[in-house]
């Protein structure tokens, strides 16, 4: 509505955002977060069998949630796990973080970090439920594109 109409337009005062993970088993995602990558458990929801049905973790000041949805829940989406998921968490020294997630993973294959055009260095690992993270670590307010690509921002 216009102003005229006694309504103001107002642009909503957005107070954070936080991923939404669905997984097969939440308690056991819950548990290779906190052990692998250093979060905290925030709190967790357990059914009447004791399974996690939803739970929350901070990585800093920034919330992850996740939901226990079941083995078949997938299969029930004609897919064989979380599709288009990648979950970005900013760090100050990727290589420790590397460093960390590689002992807690002996035995997985993690991507080395590598520095990007775009100023960041960065490096991927998927969890147990198949989502993906990259770790990104500001590196650089120089961003150099390949030859034909350009930044463009909003004026």
């Amino acid at each position: 509505m216009s102003e005229e109409d006694g309504e103001r337009n107002v642009t909503p005062r957005y107070l954070g955002l936080a991923p939404y993970l669905y997984y097969a088993d939440a308690g056991q995602a819950l548990d290779w977060l906190v052990r692998v990558f250093g979060f905290t458990e925030r709190v967790r929801y357990v059914d009447s069998a004791g399974n996690v049905f939803q739970a929350s973790v901070l990585a800093g000041d920034n919330e992850v949630q996740m939901a226990g949805v079941g083995a078949d829940y997938w299969a029930t989406k004609g897919v064989d796990g979380p599709v288009g998921q990648l979950n970005i968490i900013f760090v100050d020294d990727v290589d420790a973080q590397h460093a960390r997630v590689q002992a807690a993973l002996p035995d997985v294959e993690v991507s080395q970090p590598q520095d990007q055009p775009y100023g960041a260095r960065v490096f991927t690992v998927e969890d147990v439920g198949g989502n993906s993270w990259t770790f990104w670590q500001h590196i650089s307010d120089t961003v150099e594109l390949p030859t034909g690509w350009r930044e463009i921002r909003p004026e």
